[in-house]
């Protein structure tokens, strides 16, 4: 159990075993969902539940994490990096069946638990705790927009990438103010992450942080695509 909940473990490797196994799990969990859409539709509620279960387990079991090996602290240990607030969220547009949430949520929950899961912010790999929170956290963020979109059947409309650049950047200013009061990088808007990430290719701090604006808008608009082809065909 120390190993498992300890702070010692086997230092995380990008594209590793341990890294691409979790990324054929969220593909197999992914097409699963999709395949079984219909099926899963007529008996919805069971996944939801399922889903929000999952979401909410990984943030209680974390901050109990935090506190029973003493290292809570405001400086990094709050809910204000973008996947642990759209983990938040995603609970929130699950239980209520919320549009106005996943219409932000989807667009800044998947670009951000995608990139997440590709260059993992993770210092623990398996099988501690924290490799295994991560990745289920990421992995159900992403579910949990997914299963909006085929089993809720909703989709975002292109003033809902507008919408959640709004959202997302009144939240950079809300945590841009608890970084400097903390000393903190939530949202790695005080400098870059320690791995290798997307941001490394976006200039030095802090143009890296208007280059990023491009960069959502991009991603934003790329997941809209499938929806934007999809009306297109429907007029014909």
């Amino acid at each position: 159990m120390l190993a498992f909940f300890g702070m010692k473990a086997d230092p995380f490797v990008a594209f590793s075993l341990s890294h691409i196994s979790m990324l054929l799990l969220f593909g197999f969990l992914a097409v699963l969902l999709y395949s079984y859409r219909e099926a899963i539709r007529r008996n919805k509620k069971g996944v939801r539940y399922a889903l929000i279960g999952t979401l909410l387990l990984c943030e209680i079991s974390l901050y109990t994490w935090y506190v029973k090996t003493g290292i809570w602290d405001p400086y990094d240990t709050l809910p204000l990096q973008l996947c642990s607030i759209s983990l938040l969220l995603c609970i929130y547009m699950l239980i209520m069946n919320s549009y106005r949430v996943f219409e932000v949520t989807y667009f800044f929950g998947l670009a951000g638990a995608i990139q997440a899961l590709i260059t993992p912010e993770l210092f623990y790999d398996f099988p501690h705790y924290r490799y295994f929170h991560f990745f289920i956290g990421h992995i159900a963020i992403m579910l949990s927009c997914l299963y909006m979109v085929w089993i809720e059947k909703v989709q975002p409309t292109f003033a809902s990438i507008w919408r959640a650049l709004f959202v997302l950047n009144g939240m950079a200013v809300f945590v841009f103010i608890v970084n400097k009061w903390t000393g903190g990088n939530y949202m790695f808007l005080a400098r870059k992450p320690s791995n290798p990430s997307l941001l490394d290719y976006l200039g030095p701090y802090p143009y890296y942080i208007l280059t990023l604006e491009a960069v959502a808008v991009f991603f934003f608009t790329l997941l809209y695509l499938p929806f934007w082809f999809k009306e297109k065909k429907r007029k014909g």
